[in-house]
């Protein structure tokens, strides 16, 4: 593989919803019209109350007033990532706001597969509570080769678990296009 995944971490904490994710409200968005689209970056966990236990320190907010893309591009969570509604919406909404990876515990089952089946983003996932050990704004850099992610201010590093054909469903745009890729249909 040789890629690596280089960028600011925002930190949530467990059992974050599709509702937190991308609220009931913001759902009204044609997401074949790009200037429509743009609004599914914009209003990306913007369900999620800042200066709650375990959520963002302070109050950080994931996209920044007036623009559509984070400055934050890895989202460290706890476990059940994506619990809630079978929402596709969840895992398109933050790749349009510009994120590239989710390393979380755990992972609500729908959410993962969505996240993959759509090639939207990668999910890693990681046995250490990474949630308690990372900090908004860190620098992170996953590295594809070694499977681990590393905290740029800290020098820690901890182990992901291993993704298979993960990468290459979501890089080759999801399951469909990795199928005909890998000319299984």
């Amino acid at each position: 593989m040789n890629k690596n995944i280089i960028g600011k971490a925002f930190v949530l904490g467990n059992n974050i919803d599709t509702d937190q994710i991308i609220p009931a409200e913001h759902l009204v968005y044609d997401t074949s019209n790009p200037e429509e689209l743009k609004y599914y970056g914009k209003y990306a966990l913007s369900g999620v109350p800042l200066n709650e236990s375990g959520l963002p320190d302070g109050d950080i907010k994931f996209v920044e007033e007036g623009e559509y893309v984070s400055n934050f591009n890895i989202i460290i969570a706890g476990s059940n990532f994506g619990c809630g509604s079978s929402r596709e919406h969840a895992p398109l909404s933050l790749q349009v706001a510009g994120v590239k990876a989710i390393v979380a515990n755990s992972y609500a089952r729908i959410f993962y597969r969505n996240s993959v089946d759509g090639g939207f983003l990668i999910p890693f996932e990681c046995k250490d509570k990474l949630n308690h050990k990372i900090r908004t704004g860190d620098e992170v850099e996953i590295n594809l080769d070694r499977n681990i992610l590393i905290n740029k201010r800290t020098s820690e590093e901890f182990q992901l678990e291993s993704l298979g054909d993960i990468y290459d469903i979501v890089e080759a745009g999801g399951i469909f296009e990795y199928a005909r890729k890998t000319k299984m249909i």
